[in-house]
């Protein structure tokens, strides 16, 4: 009996070490009972709307009535599920959810006395609005910038204050805050009617397939969904679970394994591996990290189908992108559009600037180069402020282009921010930012122009390489000449191939190839920033994140030994496969893949069983000895 209850306590209490993780069993056990309970429910209310159809208006109370038992029961084993993941931090999550909910009424509530006495109610919605946004952004910014912050202020003032104590990070907090932001601000604009029930709403805020890693649900994709009858037809059925299955091959076969037998050893330390091994480890984390948070967002698809609902598309292949900006628009597309909607339009769009845009960049060059205390990078700064301001005084014809890039860079500057506390996250997002940039510059010129700019540019970097050699300069001269020869040489190839269309055509399929790799290259190196940034303690990550970025840039920079290559190659092998047939299948052709899907989706169900069931088995030879947290549960 005593080994019973101590079980039981096990299971209703929350364990920092063992949180509620799709890769275990203990949530797939979690979640059959919760599907048993949610079947009852809504099996139940089936039958009493069928018995009631002659009776329209008590039809419609049950009908409600079984709704708010699905709703209320799914929001209570979410929060069951939050607190399995973060512990009392549930609380938090409970009054964020109160605050959304109330502010909803109160945009409601006036809007009526608008309509009922005549007079306006507009300044007070919008004070309420912005007190939302803002007690959503400090309780965000004080669990996860504290750290931070105070770092900035003790370097820059030459203090020495400290936080008292350990702030441990909700997981989850970036989604669920922008959630709920999301809702205040659509209900305040009226493109979404505010939810009228607590526990309807408390359901939208914490529905626990994508609670804690996303796909960030906005207000007017789901709330429509509260109100839907729960419906799911044979096909849809099949659909969901290859997503829990698609989910899992990518996390513990792709991710988890590339993670454990490679990339987390060099990211860990990088002096100890070749240049050639810091390199090939930059691409193996780019894979790693797409299939860790695809395959979370894929299995959280497949869950949420199957109780009827459904969550937005968050990636498109995105290594298929064949520019910065492209791969943006492919990669965890929730935020990408959360951001367009909710930071980089208000910044003014591709319409105007406003105070945001240029508080936004002056603020953070300020800050970095107060902490850098070194006078290069003071030079360098006014440089570039005063660069932009000539800029924008000299040519007010092109001030339109001119804020717009300026509101890209800074949307994605504080993306980078909203993945972490350090400046290796700042430093991610505004090297995305500048690809944009640059991509947006060079498709506007034509061929001579783009051969001149790239000689020019490496002329200039071997030049600096030749008086100040250092290893990120070898690294970006070595880079640049490969562009050169690339472009030069596929600009001699389409000027050969003029007179003859199937060749141009391949041509053209040439040029899409190099610029996907192209943008893979780029994407990868900015990952050195994320990665070195990630999983660290927010009291350590500045100083831990950089140094580790910084060897990382001097290896590869540094003196490659070629010889070396083929048995690197050799020891890694099953590393270096795995790593080829996750990009392989990565590139499919999309309507190839939607075949499979499908064709996986309509077999009978004697036949999916056991193909679920093999797949399992093959998905568990590959956990490791300590499974793997999703790399997303941090933000």
């Amino acid at each position: 009996m005593t080994d019973f209850l101590t079980y039981l306590n096990s299971l209703f209490s929350f364990d920092n070490e063992h949180p509620l993780l799709f890769t275990q069993f203990h949530f797939w056990a979690f979640f059959f009972l919760v599907y048993i309970g949610f079947c009852l429910i809504v099996s139940v209310g089936e039958q009493r709307s069928r018995r009631r159809l002659t009776d329209l208006p008590t039809g419609q109370r049950i009908g409600r009535a079984r709704r708010l038992w699905r709703n209320g029961y799914l929001f209570l084993v979410s929060l069951f599920f939050y607190y399995k993941t973060s512990g009392l931090y549930v609380w938090l999550l409970i009054g964020s959810t109160i605050v959304g909910y109330t502010l909803g009424l109160c945009f409601d509530n006036l809007a009526h006395r608008q309509q009922q006495q005549g007079s306006s109610t507009q300044p007070l919605r919008k004070a309420l609005m912005i007190v939302g946004v803002a007690l959503n952004l400090g309780v965000l910014c004080y669990f996860k910038y504290a750290y931070f912050f105070t770092d900035i202020f003790n370097t820059i003032a030459s203090a020495h204050y400290s936080i008292a104590t350990v702030i441990l990070l909700p997981v989850g907090i970036s989604f669920f805050t922008f959630q709920n932001i999301s809702y205040i601000v659509d209900v305040y604009k009226g493109k979404v009617r505010h939810v009228d029930n607590i526990l309807d709403f408390g359901f939208y805020t914490t529905f626990f397939p994508q609670l804690v890693a996303g796909p960030i649900i906005r207000a007017d994709q789901f709330v429509p969904q509260l109100y839907k009858p729960f419906f799911l037809r044979r096909r849809q059925f099949g659909i969901a679970v290859f997503w829990i299955m698609n989910g899992l091959f990518k996390k513990l076969i792709l991710s988890d394994y590339l993670a454990v037998s490679f990339a987390d050893r060099v990211f860990t330390n990088p002096l100890l591996y070749t240049p050639f091994e810091n390199f090939s480890a930059l691409f193996v984390y780019s894979l790693q990290v797409y299939a860790d948070f695809s395959g979370y967002t894929d299995i959280a698809i497949g869950v949420a189908m199957l109780m009827g609902f459904y969550l937005p598309k968050n990636f498109n292949s995105p290594y298929k992108a064949t520019n910065p900006a492209g791969f943006w628009k492919r990669w965890h597309m929730s935020l990408s559009n959360w951001l367009k909607d909710y930071l980089y339009i208000p910044l003014g769009g591709n319409r105007h600037g406003t105070l945001g845009t240029y508080l936004i960049l002056g603020v953070m060059l300020i800050v970095v180069a107060l902490m850098a205390k070194t006078t290069w990078v003071t030079v360098t700064v006014i440089a570039v402020i005063t660069l932009l301001t000539l800029v924008y005084l000299l040519f007010p014809s092109h001030r339109k282009t001119f804020t717009t890039n300026l509101n890209n860079f800074d949307t994605m500057l504080l993306g980078g921010m909203w993945h972490g506390a350090s400046f290796n996250f700042i430093t991610w997002g505004a090297l995305n930012g500048a690809g944009i940039l640059v991509y947006k510059g060079w498709k506007g010129q034509g061929t001579r122009a783009r051969i001149l700019i790239i000689g020019a540019l490496y002329i200039t970097v071997a030049v600096a390489d030749k008086f100040f050699p250092l290893p990120v300069l070898n690294m970006f001269e070595y880079a640049l000449r490969v562009i050169a020869i690339a472009i030069v040489g596929l600009e001699i190839l389409k000027w050969i191939a003029l007179p003859y269309a199937k060749l141009t055509a391949a041509i053209r399929g040439l040029y899409t190839v190099w610029n996907i790799l192209l943008t893979f290259v780029f994407i990868s190196f900015t990952r050195l920033f994320f990665r070195s940034g990630s999983n660290l303690n927010p009291a350590e990550a500045n100083e831990v994140a950089w140094r580790t970025a910084t060897q990382m840039v001097e290896r590869i920079g540094g003196q490659w030994n070629w010889q070396q290559v083929p048995a690197i190659l050799e020891n890694y092998a099953p590393v270096f496969i795995v790593f080829a047939l996750g990009m392989v299948i990565h590139w499919l052709p999309e309507r190839f893949k939607r075949r499979y899907r499908l064709w996986f989706a309509q077999l009978p169900l004697w036949l999916m069983i056991p193909a679920v069931v093999l797949g399992v088995f093959i998905v568990y030879q590959f956990i490791t000895a300590d499974l793997q947290p999703f790399i997303y549960f941090q933000f």
